[in-house]
């Protein structure tokens, strides 16, 4: 895409105040908008495709970010729709803060039930991840004695809450080992097999585990799990946006994911999902006026929130849908595979990610064998504007990148360089 062709769409669209704040950000014809303008030839298998929505987000100059697995971008067009609600909020207050904006928060909530394939009742619009599991974990009777199965891979955020609400009370924790480079989904399966016990309650898991972007099967250990009347709660931090999924075929009882991952949301946004019969055993961590409401609403009554923000979920959904979910999918998985690709016959270089694709997301860890990994990452970041997460434990000593798709082979190429000279 030349330079004149981006002006010409960046102007297009940052003209754009919307007539309603009740429209949709994007319209269906966007792509068919760029088309006319000449801005790209050809499809979403095309890297100037790709170009032109890298060209959306308005990173730092000279960044290379690779380490969208912790906070991602917004677009500039998903910030610019964010401050308008934020505008009209500090124009009107009271007004917006409570009612105003009902039926527009309700139609975030349709388009991310939408987006995950389930109905509007079985999602509440929440903060972040790490609420998620605080919600699930304290809702719980257990009893000393009972079983909740915990992996040895699940973040922070998944395990504290079950060790403060329900540990404490004599719950057991079973902490199962995962294998680094598992070679099959039986092989994980297998592992939450084996932890089962009749005192077993609950499993909770990671969808993608943070630490070298292994998948979990989470509708195998669902299927198997709900077999003996246990129920599976997910953390989805790291999947909801990188990839397809419907929660129905997932099978879970509880999914909760922060959308400024993958989604690219305002930060502090998030995503709680409760299928329709496990809604029971829900309790809202806070309570307001309005606490009688038996609908999923019940758990996101906070009264006061950040409303612009929930809001500007709904332009991030948008922009998802503008590119097309099957689309970023498939792109997200053509980088994680271009990238190995680079590396993978190379013995100054270790990957310890599964190679699986079943197993294996658009978050990959690559150890530079010999070398400590925080030094890896702070040269790269001296001499080269790349910004990643180094990772210690579970013996990966590798650094781990993030392939979002504001990312091109270009700055691949730029990264695989970069790796091969610090490596030496």
């Amino acid at each position: 895409m030349d330079s004149e062709n981006r002006r010409k769409f960046l102007k297009r669209f940052g003209q754009g105040a919307l007539a309603s704040m009740t429209m949709p950000v994007f319209g269906n014809t966007l792509k068919d908008d760029w088309k006319a303008e000449g801005i790209f030839e050809g499809e979403a298998n095309t890297e100037a495709y790709w170009e032109l929505v890298k060209s959306q987000f308005n990173l730092a100059e000279g960044l290379r970010y690779f380490n969208n697995a912790s906070l991602g971008a917004s677009s500039v067009k998903i910030q610019q729709e964010t401050q308008k609600f934020r505008n009209l909020l500090d124009g009107f207050p009271s007004k917006y803060m409570w009612g105003g904006w009902y039926d527009e928060k309700e139609a975030v909530r349709k388009k991310v039930a939408r987006l995950f394939s389930v109905t509007d009742e079985e999602i509440a619009l929440i903060h972040n991840t790490t609420e998620g599991m605080n919600l699930i974990a304290r809702s719980f009777d257990l009893q000393p004695g009972d079983e909740i199965i915990l992996a040895n891979h699940e973040h922070a955020s998944g395990t504290i809450p079950w060790e403060v609400w329900q540990e404490t009370k004599g719950v057991k924790l079973v902490r199962p080992e995962l294998p680094i480079l598992p070679k099959s989904i039986e092989e994980l399966t297998t592992v939450y097999r084996k932890a089962i016990t009749p005192k077993t309650k609950l499993i909770s898991m990671c969808h993608i585990v943070n630490t070298n972007g292994m998948i979990l099967p989470v509708k195998e250990v669902s299927k198997m799990a709900h077999e003996k009347g246990i129920l599976v709660a997910v953390d989805g931090a790291q999947s909801a946006g990188m990839f397809t999924i419907d929660l129905n075929n997932l099978g879970c009882d509880f999914y909760t994911a922060s959308s400024h991952k993958w989604l690219f949301s305002p930060k502090g946004v998030g995503i709680f999902y409760a299928k329709q019969e496990s809604q029971k055993y829900l309790k809202p961590l806070m309570v307001a006026r309005g606490y009688q409401d038996q609908s999923i609403r019940r758990l996101e009554n906070y009264n006061t929130r950040n409303l612009p923000e929930v809001l500007g979920l709904g332009a991030s959904i948008d922009f998802h849908n503008t590119i097309g979910a099957e689309e970023i999918h498939k792109r997200s998985f053509e980088l994680k595979s271009y990238f190995r690709s680079k590396l993978e016959n190379d013995n100054r270089f270790t990957l310890k990610s599964p190679v699986s694709g079943q197993l294996s997301s658009a978050i990959q860890v690559v150890e530079v064998n010999g070398k400590n990994v925080k030094e890896v990452k702070q040269s790269l970041w001296e001499k080269h504007g790349i910004d990643c997460r180094p990772m210690s434990s579970h013996g990966l000593n590798a650094l781990r990148l993030s392939f979002a798709i504001y990312m091109t082979k270009k700055d691949i190429d730029y990264l695989v360089d970069a790796l091969d000279a610090v490596a030496g």
